[in-house]
């Protein structure tokens, strides 16, 4: 009996971190609107904009990204939330075009409620990743439940409160994509993630 060699391929993957683009488009959007539900600047073309192009299809792309690599929770979170901005965008546009009336503050509150429910879920997920993660999916499920008791109640200090805590958690999406790019191009955690216990945090090489 002849014995025939085996032969093994080994598949590399050569493809870039989408998780940066979709970090860094979620963060920046956040910032930007929060800043409106602050009170610190208006809703105009700029938060709509960010919100289609950057918040809405960058996120999506991303999300398209990850499935390719195989990445469950980032192809959920990214496209989740890159449409959760497109959706967002046609609710405030929508009526001034005539195609329906302006939303309630009760179905918006119920709108972001559920967001609140995704993003909660969502953060048991992050328990296993790093606490920069785990930082911006915690505060963000507070931001989604706290817009939503704003609008529920009426009470504009809580809107208030809660935009300025949604500033703090879209610069900390910033901040974990600015870490997971300057890691990787230097080969070495230059910002630190925090990677849970027994997790030792990864810096891939830089790119050639």
């Amino acid at each position: 009996m002849t014995d025939h060699p085996v032969t093994r391929t080994v598949m590399i993957d050569r493809t870039a971190n989408p998780a940066p683009l979709g970090l860094m488009g979620f963060g920046m959007t956040t910032i930007l609107l929060n800043l409106h539900n602050a009170g610190i600047i208006a809703l105009g073309g700029a938060i709509l904009a960010m919100g289609i192009f950057y918040g809405g299809l960058a996120q999506v792309l991303a999300g398209l990204m990850e499935w390719k690599k195989g990445n469950t929770f980032g192809t959920t979170a990214f496209t989740s939330y890159g449409f959760f901005w497109l959706s967002l965008v046609a609710i405030w546009l929508f009526p001034a075009l005539g195609l329906w009336e302006a939303e309630s503050k009760q179905a918006m509150a119920f709108y972001l409620a559920l967001w609140g429910v995704f993003t909660a879920y969502m953060s048991i997920a992050t328990l296993r990743s790093n606490r920069g993660l785990q930082f911006v999916f915690i505060t963000l499920a507070m931001l989604f439940f706290g817009l939503a008791a704003g609008d529920a109640t009426g009470i504009a200090v809580i809107t208030v409160a809660s935009g300025y805590l949604g500033i703090v958690c879209g610069a900390g999406a910033v901040y974990v994509a600015m870490a997971e790019v300057l890691n990787e191009t230097y080969g070495r955690p230059v910002l630190p993630l925090w990677p849970v216990s027994g997790r030792k945090e990864k810096a891939s090489a830089p790119a050639d």
